[in-house]
């Protein structure tokens, strides 16, 4: 298996994993939305520790010392998967996996309007024309939901926003994911302690399998993390761009026919919309990058 091949299969199974996550969570019922977050922290960082420990990959610590603006990076970084993760969690939990989905359908374009936003980034039309769309999309759903939809749009801004402080802190991605996971280890900690406590806690009280499920979690994290970056360092970055779209296709279908979530034709209209700005934003950016190869390869000669 060629090098392009293997990062296909690694990013498809990535992917995959994300696409069906719904389905896990709900297996973690009856614990609340908070609790399995706090599990899936504190057991990234058990799994993360142990894989970094079997690869003696805890060289990376070093580059840290002496950089508070990088370990000032790091912990925005935690806070903004950690509400990611959370909401995620919230939207499975109370039955709005049609929304998550359509938060990482509009989480490409996100990042697109945080580039102009932040980075002072120069779009080109088609890319304004996308932007224009999923607004109208966004617009259509608020007044099929009767409210904005916020599961999605938190989804969005906040792993778009975890993006963007990801590209400069250069952390290895089992790493990255040790030194934030362990940010919030300890408010994690904290929150299961007093959840044991009080008699809250569900883990160990709703037998072998749902324990067994909650210190999986970790591993359940990690792993399509690792395979995406795998995929990250095979592929070209477009053909990663169109490979994302494959979590969000499936965590719809898998919130339409198996838990029969409502897809009323408003709803539908909205995420029409929401498809029609990808297929501009992913044409056009297919576009780009072949001009720009050509420009290259021009110059070259």
């Amino acid at each position: 298996m060629d090098e392009t091949r293997r990062g296909l299969a690694y990013g498809l199974t990535a992917y995959a994993i994300w696409g069906f996550f719904p389905l896990y969570i709900r297996l973690l019922e009856p614990a609340g939305p908070v609790e399995i977050l706090a599990h899936r922290v504190v057991w990234s960082v058990v799994f993360v520790a142990a894989l970094l420990t079997l690869l003696r990959g805890w060289s990376f610590l070093r580059s840290l010392r002496g950089q508070p603006k990088r370990l000032g990076g790091i912990a925005l970084a935690a806070v903004l998967i950690g509400i990611n993760w959370g909401g995620y969690i919230y939207g499975v939990h109370t039955e709005r996996v049609v929304e998550t989905a359509l938060g990482y359908f509009i989480t490409p374009l996100v990042v697109v309007l945080l580039g102009v936003l932040v980075l002072r980034e120069r779009l080109r039309p088609a890319q304004w024309a996308a932007l224009g769309v999923s607004a109208l999309a966004v617009l259509v759903l608020t007044v099929d939901y009767g409210r904005l939809p916020y599961i999605a749009l938190t989804l969005a801004a906040s792993f778009g926003t975890y993006g963007l402080v990801k590209k400069n802190l250069a952390l290895p991605p089992s790493g990255g994911l040790f030194v934030e996971s362990a940010v919030l280890a300890l408010p994690a900690l904290a929150y299961l302690a007093w959840l044991t406590a009080t008699g809250g806690s569900t883990f160990g009280t709703e037998g072998a399998g749902h324990l067994a499920l909650m210190v999986l979690s970790g591993a359940a994290t990690a792993i399509p993390l690792i395979m995406f970056a795998g995929a990250a360092n095979r592929l070209t970055l477009t053909a990663v761009g169109i490979l994302q779209y494959v979590a969000p296709v499936l965590q719809l279908v898998v919130a339409v026919f198996i838990f029969h979530e409502p897809m009323p034709p408003a709803r539908l209209a909205g995420f029409a919309l929401v498809w029609v700005a990808l297929i501009i934003f992913t044409v056009d950016g297919i576009r780009s990058s072949r001009a720009a190869r050509k420009a290259a390869v021009a110059t070259a000669a």
